[in-house]
């Protein structure tokens, strides 16, 4: 049967879209959740980091699967997952299970986004028609993520937090449905064993989970109590034992080679710097638009939208401009755009004006996040070879998950410090909780200026159209 290779993009766009949307709408709900659920402060964070933990441990994973059983598969396996994990999570009774129904729906998304790209490049020849798909792709992911906050605010509005989670179930069960009609299965035969290192990928995610639960737990059992001495020491541990069995591994998952490339290991570092940046302003000005300022779920959504506008300009303003500026120039702008945006929004008060207090800082961020993340994507994978492409990206695009949930442990755990010490030194809810956020800024403005002499320190490329395009494809 021919199918339409546009109708099959539409079914790996809209899969894609969802994956991306729960990165962000489930932000804007946390107060509600918080509440409604009797989270701790300290726990609240996982409700993100699981999610952002298991889909960036997962996601080579996932692609793996997805080359040795068939990328059809793998994608229809990877929808269920998300789907029923979403209606476990939004059917939640406490905050255990909704922890766990995220790390679960973090792992459905692992295992469904590296198969729908598998699906799209073999539908589409390499030249123009590809180009396009991969614009449309990356267009609508995007897109996601800005709209995300906006959708998040509408439903626990109108409905409850719930349905931030309920929402994605018709959808799922809409695309499994018709993704036999729209979508070939198609298998591919790479090179090597056939193997999936699984226990490369269960090493490296347990070992970051057990890092970043002993960074949360520092706060309130200590920086050096037993629990989080264990956890911390014992993630080490995993994540060195990860490097050993990868170092030894005939088909590993992350080919440590890769690192080789000073491109790629800069890279890796600076996606990692962005995504704990990103991750940890998003997560504390949502709770401080709501929590400190009053606004409606609805209202805070709406007022992120601007970044996001920023964002998606920043990206297409850096793709038309890596090619005379540079990937080096381009990174060190967007680095200091990120850490003005930061430092401005690090100066808002409790009740001054939007206009002045936060959207400069708002906008400034969003433009700096992508202005420095499309030309460290495009320098990541310029250094290795054409066959590695798609490994290169898939690391570093990992990376990125996960530094963003280190970030946001380390960041979330040292603001509910600084919340605790100002109220037992007698200032007021509101004052403490301002006091924790621009804390939490200024950390997250140090991981900005962190990535600035990173950025320093990259390869400075002018990539032609093409390399900008095979970057695309392989993101």
């Amino acid at each position: 049967m021919r199918r339409s290779p546009w109708a099959t993009l539409a079914v790996l766009s809209l899969a894609q879209f969802i994956v991306i949307l729960d990165v962000t709408i489930v932000n804007v709900a946390l107060p509600n959740i918080q509440t409604d659920l009797s989270f701790t402060a300290d726990n609240l964070q996982w409700v993100i980091s699981a999610y952002t933990l298991l889909f960036g441990g997962f996601l080579l994973l996932g692609g793996r699967a997805a080359d040795l059983l068939g990328s059809r598969r793998i994608f229809i396996v990877g929808l269920v997952l998300f789907g029923a994990m979403s209606m476990l999570a939004g059917l939640a009774t406490s905050p255990g299970l909704l922890i766990a129904a995220r790390a679960v729906q973090g792992l459905g998304g692992a295992l469904l986004s590296p198969a729908a790209l598998a699906i799209l490049t073999v539908t589409f020849a390499h030249g123009r028609e590809r180009n396009i798909a991969m614009g449309i792709w990356g267009a609508l992911a995007g897109l996601g993520g800005t709209l995300g906050v906006v959708a998040g605010g509408l439903l626990v509005d109108a409905l409850s937090w719930r349905w931030v989670f309920f929402v994605n179930v018709p959808i799922v069960i809409a695309l499994v449905a018709i993704v036999p009609t729209f979508v070939a299965a198609v298998r591919h035969s790479p090179p090597g064993p056939r193997t999936f290192d699984a226990l490369g990928a269960v090493l490296g995610t347990s070992g970051l989970l057990a890092v970043v639960f002993g960074v949360v737990r520092a706060e309130s059992a200590g920086w050096g109590s037993a629990q989080v001495l264990t956890a911390l020491v014992g993630g080490v541990a995993l994540l060195v034992v990860f490097v050993g069995v990868e170092a030894r591994s005939a088909a590993p998952l992350v080919p440590l080679r890769l690192f080789n490339s000073r491109a790629l290991s800069v890279s890796s570092g600076a996606l990692a710097l962005n995504g704990a940046a990103f991750l940890s302003m998003f997560f504390l000005t949502a709770l401080y638009l709501q929590q400190v300022r009053g606004a409606s779920p609805l209202t805070a959504g709406l007022q992120f939208l601007p970044m996001g506008a920023t964002a998606i300009a920043g990206a297409a303003l850096a793709t038309q401009l890596v090619h005379r500026l540079g990937t080096r120039t381009l990174q060190i702008i967007g680095a200091l755009l990120s850490v003005i945006g930061l430092l401005l929004l690090g100066g808002a008060g409790a009740t001054g004006s939007y206009a002045t207090e936060l959207l400069p800082g708002l906008l400034l961020f969003g433009l700096g996040i992508t202005t420095l993340g499309v030309p460290a994507q495009i320098s990541a994978v310029s250094d290795v070879e054409h066959h590695e492409a798609g490994a290169a990206s898939g690391v570093v695009t990992a990376v990125y998950q996960v530094g963003g949930a280190l970030g946001l442990a380390i960041v979330t755990t040292l603001s509910i410090t600084h919340v605790t010490d100002a109220l037992g030194h007698g200032a007021s809810q509101q004052q403490a909780l301002v006091d924790g956020f621009h804390r939490g800024l200024l950390i997250a403005a140090v991981f900005a200026i962190v990535n600035l002499v990173i950025s320093l320190a990259t390869p400075q490329l002018r990539p032609d159209a093409e390399q900008v395009a095979e970057a695309a494809v392989a993101a």
